[in-house]
């Protein structure tokens, strides 16, 4: 494999698939076997899961929630989407932690980063709920923070489209795809792969992106084969 150890970033809507909110169970489903099969070859698998199928803070602050309430419900609902794919992939057989960086412990442990390494060369799944615990903070800074600190060797975050374009290629039939593509680039050419804040981290820390479509089946396999898949974002 390409990639001992990984950090998979999925958005909360992704979860949705073809519904308009919430869990999409056939999607979960599909996203469960896909993680099971590179845990069988071996991969360390960490998870990062965004909220935005149940609620966003941002979208609470424009109908009148607190921001930083707001925020805290928005990692809640990232909680229950890791409670969801940890259910998921307990059925495929996959033994699985759900660390949050918010207090739940009736549902979740604490987030301990020597605990969650142990678990990762034990071979579970970690997920990773609750964003970084703090307001203002996105689940792609969350992703990117984690990834750091259990030593990842990249970052891949799956999305529905298949790499990283010029212009956003589902208005524009003009636009381009990058193959590679470096942190500087992205940045001189105002290319949207994460917040800036996440990209920054990223960027300073080296650590290289994978962005690709996760809806793809077999695409997670490939590229932690070394399978030129998606957009490589590195220095």
């Amino acid at each position: 494999m390409q990639y001992k150890r990984i950090l998979l970033k999925l958005s909360g809507e992704a979860l949705m698939g073809e519904r308009q909110y919430g869990i999409d169970p056939k999607r979960l489903s599909e996203y469960a076997e896909e993680i099971k099969i590179i845990v069988d070859k071996g991969v360390e698998v960490a998870i990062v899961i965004g909220g935005g199928n149940i609620f966003r803070g941002l979208s609470g602050e424009n109908n009148g929630i607190d921001r930083v309430q707001g925020d805290h419900m928005g990692m809640l609902a990232t909680v229950i989407n890791g409670l969801a794919l940890q259910s998921a992939l307990e059925v495929k057989g996959i033994p699985t932690r759900l660390q949050s960086a918010i207090k739940i412990n009736e549902v979740a442990e604490p987030f301990i980063r020597r605990r969650a390494i142990r678990h990762l060369e034990k071979g579970r799944v970690v997920i990773f709920g609750g964003g970084t615990g703090n307001p203002y903070f996105t689940t792609d800074s969350a992703a990117v923070l984690r990834a750091i600190e259990i030593e990842a060797d990249v970052i891949l975050k799956g999305t529905r489209v298949d790499g990283i374009y010029s212009s956003d290629p589902e208005k524009d039939k003009n636009a381009t795809k990058f193959n590679t593509i470096s942190f500087t680039d992205v940045l001189n050419k105002g290319l949207k792969v994460m917040d800036t804040t996440a990209f920054t981290l990223s960027q300073e820390n080296e650590l290289p992106i994978v962005v690709f479509d996760m809806n793809k089946k077999g695409n997670l396999l490939k590229i932690v084969s070394g399978e030129n898949v998606g957009t490589m974002v590195n220095i």
